[in-house]
């Protein structure tokens, strides 16, 4: 079982390092309300420039992922587990602020590994 747990772990490490085209829909920050026992995510608008980089609508500055740009999220989708956080996202909100298949599937994952931080009480950490 460790051997696989191994496996598995060294994959998702590997697979985090692709590139990965951003969403011209804009980024969530994900996170865990344990008070609430809710999953959170921001939604963030976004630009995507000639160079695929994101950049801030208001600024048309490159955002940059250490977090250093403080910024104002649209919106916070919140849910009790990641396939109701998935519903409202992907099949209620109208327009749907995800255009890109791959974001979506990233998202789903994402949300599955958040619940079960929630449900484990372990520290979740967005990928």
């Amino acid at each position: 079982m460790t051997q696989l747990l191994d496996t598995i772990t060294s994959l998702d490490n590997e697979l985090s390092k692709r590139y990965i085209a951003l969403d011209p829909g804009g980024y969530f920050i994900i996170y865990v309300d344990r008070e609430a026992g809710l999953i959170c995510a921001k939604h963030f608008t976004n630009i995507i420039n000639e160079k695929g980089l994101a950049v801030d609508p208001a600024t048309g500055k490159v955002i940059p992922c250490d977090g250093s740009l403080k910024r104002t999220s649209e919106t916070v989708y919140k849910g009790r587990t990641a396939k109701e956080l998935c519903v409202k996202l992907l099949e209620e909100i109208q327009p749907c602020p995800v255009t890109m298949l791959d974001h979506a599937a990233y998202l789903g994952r994402e949300f599955l590994r958040a619940e079960i931080a929630l449900i484990n009480g372990s520290e979740y950490i967005q990928d």
